[in-house]
């Protein structure tokens, strides 16, 4: 029988069939683990944006970077991350969802359906998005819920409460559900341009600069991927640009998904009645657009990290 070293360099690499055992476990782990990273690292940020966008009544006449003192001063500096356990626990099968879902809607797309070029990544990201959002989307009430409350005034007293709470006081599984269309309607646009910005990008960059941008990957030296800082700068992008056209729908969902805990919910029982209630009392900066100055703070460095720590799982991970 032939030694390792006879076989030469590639006998370090398990075969192809064995690569492909348990792919969409390591694709589902890859892409938890770029959410959670992402997500961990802008929490503080995400906290203060819901108080925001929700007109909370403790913070509504304060902006983004007062709030950001405020918070602290009134419930320490762990209320900042109020809210952030239900993320993680929201987060990982999201993120895992989404990314791995991606992968396969393209494949699909490409293969079956014959549509390539840059098309198939606005296509195959609208609908990874979609797939996760519908997936996780209890998880992501129950952390809204969370981050929205203010120390001494706690209706729930966790994550186990709150989702008991919501089901016998909001309709049972109808209740987690609540706000489900304005975020399936904006994550569509939002998912579909931050994955077709950044696959774009990444695909003109090594096409046109491959020496200046690119470096073999890891697990397979014969496929280039980007640099970290150039993945970084493209995750950035996308993140800016997905977000400004998503923005509007966003803060529908967030007013939808608090429901009874605004005094105005009435107000706020299906998605164009919330869009036309929030313009009406607040205009369009202050209304539709509350706090997009903050979500770019937040979602610029969330993208960059999550696109990086995904292109760098997939090498970890021998996805390439």
């Amino acid at each position: 029988m032939a030694s390792p070293a006879a076989a030469g360099p590639g006998a370090a690499l398990p075969p192809a069939a064995a690569r492909r055992d348990f792919y969409w476990l390591r694709s589902f782990i890859a892409g938890g683990v770029a959410g959670c990273c992402a997500k961990t690292t802008t929490a503080p940020l995400d906290r203060v944006k819901i108080l925001l966008q929700a007109h909370n009544h403790h913070y509504k006449h304060l902006g983004v970077f007062s709030t950001l003192c405020a918070v602290p001063k009134k419930e320490g500096y762990l209320g900042l991350y109020k809210g952030n356990g239900a993320m993680m626990i929201r987060i990982f099968p999201y993120g895992a969802i989404q990314f791995m879902a991606f992968d396969q809607y393209k494949k699909v797309i490409k293969n079956q359906l014959g549509i390539s070029g840059h098309v198939h990544r606005l296509m195959a990201g609208s609908m990874a998005g979609i797939t996760a959002v519908i997936c996780t989307y209890p998880l992501d009430m129950v952390r809204v819920r969370l981050a929205f409350q203010v120390k001494g005034e706690h209706k729930y007293m966790g994550i186990i409460h709150a989702f008991k709470m919501i089901y016998t006081k909001e309709g049972g599984l109808s209740g987690f559900y609540r706000g489900l269309m304005p975020t399936v309607v904006g994550m569509a646009p939002y998912a579909g341009f931050s994955f077709f910005t950044f696959g774009t990008l990444k695909s003109i960059g090594l096409a046109q600069a491959p020496q200046l941008l690119g470096r073999p990957s890891l697990d397979n030296p014969e496929v280039l991927v980007l640099r970290t800082h150039v993945n970084l700068l493209c995750g950035g992008i996308a993140g800016a640009i997905a977000q400004t056209v998503s923005y509007p729908l966003d803060v529908t969902r967030r007013r939808m998904q608090l429901g009874a805990v605004l005094p105005d919910s009435d107000k706020c029982l299906t998605m164009v009645q919330t869009l036309r209630y929030v313009y009406q009392q607040h205009g369009v900066r202050r209304g539709l657009y509350r706090g997009l100055s903050l979500n770019y703070i937040r979602c610029i460095p969330s993208q960059a990290v999550a696109f990086t720590t995904y292109e760098l799982m997939k090498q970890f991970l021998h996805l390439n």
